[in-house]
């Protein structure tokens, strides 16, 4: 295996049979560039209800818009959450348009089986009676359960079908496979009058894949089959993979630039002068040589050139700020020229990190601190809706300029569900980000999902209105996630409100599930006491602060003895 882009080879047929019309639809979708890495390959059959005069034009939009939408997804997208999206928009409208027809026999139902390889995995999603089966060695195995019930002798019905109802529960599992799989998907016209060893004679034949499709069909057909035939047989050629040593080789295919120096026009850019250097990044402020347009060029390390994961969480940031948009994250600018060396531009954004503000503004006002976490949680939501965690919000990667706009500057860090499911992110499981803002969840080994950038953020929210954090310090390890527990902001500044003090300790809470659900929640929950939150007395000292408690009482006691024995001395 040479590469991690998935191969396949097809086959298809189909016939109306002894039915005056063809009510099936099927089709295969390969896209160009990219897309068949991050996306994979579409694959698709349905079988319109024939008691309707529509029945074509359900399944062929079906199937049609299955395999065109899907691939307009976002591409950090899970597949099952792409194309669940795609198929519920379909049968919404499929059923729409069934509900107006008012049983005139114009309904729009329909049968449907999809799937999606991706990275070696066959996503597949059906509903109805159209089947999908995977042949291995000779073996098949059903990948699909039809969706039908016996009522009688030789009479039985539909328990499922797309169009039907306005919401549809659709069957997913997800099979590995390997090269030299067979994808077969038939229709029950064929697999309804031809045996499981008739199909797989037919499919141990030498000759090409449509002419085994048609000899399977033509078979069904001499077994009296008395409805559409239709056959597609998909071949895995290359599952898709990812494999380590060609993904390595892309990320290396382009050279680590040269060191850059003022004055120097570079990729059409005209270096001004160097912003920050680290062991990791150099980045230079540059202008654009046609446009004298401001901006920023960050350059990888040549101490990480031979490695592999440095080279992946680099070119990952640029990915992500790509696809991310949002006035509160740092844009991430296409390249004027052909790039000939290893590097991304960005939006030249002026300010200050803050944690230089932090510095500036120590114990700053509840006032202060609400715009700027409010507008870090609108730059958040941004990688939420494209299901990337950010996975290392910290003051050091929040920008704020003289006007007070914020924004994300950094994403090295962030994970896509997509990278998660392909197999090419190697940060999935594991800690990640920085100790003192990084969710408890990381240090027992579970994954993080948006909930742990809502940790990070109220971290941030505690230190900027207290100058400490919320435990005392970050978590090391799961020792210290057991036994640290939360600081009352109260118990530094007692002029907090107490309820902005309970919005801080929801959104830190150890357990992921007990933590402020979503960031719009935080945001609210800082500018007015929550419902959610008792306040019917005050905490008791001897519960806010132990120590003081008896030391108080110790001095009450004293001064009261001492009372007691000069009046005993009258």
């Amino acid at each position: 295996m040479t590469g991690a882009k998935p191969a396949i080879s097809v086959g298809q047929y189909s016939v109306a049979g002894r039915k005056d019309r063809n009510d099936d639809s099927y089709g295969v979708a390969v896209p160009d560039g990219v897309a068949l890495q991050y996306k994979g390959i579409a694959m698709a059959i349905a079988d319109g209800m024939s008691s309707s005069d529509r029945a074509k034009m359900a399944s062929e939009t079906c199937v049609k818009t299955f395999l065109d939408d899907y691939f307009s997804t976002h591409e950090t997208w899970t597949v099952k959450k792409s194309a669940a999206l795609v198929l519920k928009s379909v049968n919404s409208w499929l059923s729409a348009q069934t509900n107006s027809a008012k049983f005139d026999g114009s309904d729009l139902v329909t049968t449907f089986s999809g799937a999606i390889l991706k990275s070696g995995m066959l996503h597949v999603f059906h509903v109805g009676d159209t089947r999908i089966s995977l042949v291995r060695n000779g073996s098949i195995e059903p990948l699909t359960s039809d969706h039908r019930v016996d009522v009688g002798r030789e009479k039985n019905f539909l328990t499922r079908a797309m169009g039907v109802k306005t919401d549809v529960e659709i069957d997913y599992r997800a099979e590995t496979v390997e090269a030299g799989d067979l994808i077969v998907f038939t229709t029950d016209g064929i697999h309804e009058f031809l045996s499981s060893a008739e199909l797989a004679a037919h499919l141990k034949s030498d000759a090409g894949l449509d002419d085994i499709a048609k000899a399977v069909s033509d078979h069904a057909y001499a077994n009296g089959s008395h409805d559409n035939l239709t056959c597609q047989i998909v071949r895995i050629d290359h599952p898709g993979r990812q494999d380590s040593d060609a993904h390595y080789a892309a990320l290396r295919a382009l050279p680590f630039p040269p060191e850059l120096e003022p004055g120097m026009v570079f990729e059409g850019y005209r270096v001004v002068r160097e912003l920050h250097t680290s062991k990791r990044t150099q980045v230079y402020l540059a202008v654009d040589a046609d446009t004298t347009a401001m901006a920023v060029i960050k350059t990888p390390s040549v101490n990480f050139e031979d490695d592999p994961t440095y080279l992946e969480m680099f070119t990952r940031e640029e990915w992500i700020g790509r696809i991310i948009s949002s006035p509160h994250v740092l844009n991430v600018l296409q390249p004027k020229n052909t790039r000939r060396f290893q590097y991304y531009v960005t939006e030249y954004f002026e300010g200050q990190t803050l944690r230089q503000w932090m510095q500036q503004h120590p114990l700053a006002s509840l006032e202060a601190v609400r715009p700027i976490i409010e507008q870090i949680a609108v730059g958040l939501r941004a990688f939420h809706r494209k299901d990337v965690i950010h996975q290392d919000l910290k003051p050091e990667n929040v920008m704020i300029d003289s006007k007070g706009l914020v924004k994300i500057i950094d994403f090295g860090s962030s994970r896509a569900a997509s990278q998660a499911e392909d197999g090419s992110d190697s940060q999935s499981q594991g800690l990640v980000g920085t100790i003192d803002y990084t969710a408890p969840e990381y240090h027992l080994g579970h994954v993080g999902t948006n909930r742990s950038d809502i940790y990070a953020l109220g971290v941030i929210g505690y230190e900027m209105l207290v100058g400490k954090l919320p435990y005392g310090k970050g978590f090391a390890g799961k020792r210290d996630v057991a036994r640290l527990s939360y600081v009352s902001a109260r118990d530094h500044r007692d002029d907090l409100p107490i309820w902005v003090d309970d919005a801080l300790a929801k959104a830190v809470a150890k357990d992921p599930d007990a933590r402020t659900e979503a960031l719009s929640a935080l945001i609210e929950d800082l500018k007015r006491p929550s419902a959610s939150f008792e306040y019917a007395r005050p905490t008791p000292l001897i519960e806010k602060n132990p120590l003081k408690f008896w030391q108080v009482l110790a001095i009450a006691l004293l001064i009261g003895n001492v009372l007691q024995l000069m009046l005993s001395l009258r």
